[in-house]
């Protein structure tokens, strides 16, 4: 049945496809997306009469073509708004980067590092806050920061 179908149909097909995205190539890959789909649906198809069957295959490649039409134009759309040096920056996998980096540092130098770099307290409050003298404070943070940029690097 399915031999039968794709010989009946598939010339007829790729000629329309052809037409309707101007790539014999396109066109091919498109036919075959369709008795993909026709497979996948074999419930729906087997109880349909020859003429609807052509009628469904016509309306599958159709979809198919403006579904890959459509998403095109929305790839297209979305690399325009990239900036154009090719550089992108993700928040949310710089904020990643970020965690696995200062996993590596002890708790209680993750702890100094947050509360000063991301809460903003100064080396002297961290000092009153840890029992800790300043001096210490700032050499702690200035070792954490060197071991940072060495792992980035």
């Amino acid at each position: 049945m399915w031999e039968e179908l794709y010989e009946r149909y598939r010339g007829e097909l790729v000629r329309y496809a052809a037409r309707l995205c101007g790539s014999g190539e396109e066109a091919e890959d498109l036919v075959q997306e369709v008795f993909l789909r026709a497979l996948q649906n074999a419930d729906t198809v087997l109880d349909l009469g020859p003429n609807q069957k052509r009628a469904w295959l016509y309306r599958a490649l159709k979809n198919l073509f403006y579904d890959r039409y459509r998403r095109g134009r929305l790839e297209s759309a979305y690399l325009d708004s990239l900036p154009e040096d090719g550089a992108y920056w993700d928040p949310g996998l710089q904020e990643t980067e970020n965690r696995i980096l200062l996993a590596q540092l002890s708790p209680e130098d993750r702890m100094l590092f947050h509360l000063r770099y991301e809460e903003g307290y100064n080396a002297s409050e961290l000092s009153e806050m840890f029992h800790i003298p300043k001096g210490t404070i700032r050499s702690r943070l200035s070792r954490m920061r060197g071991l940072l940029k060495e792992m980035l690097e």
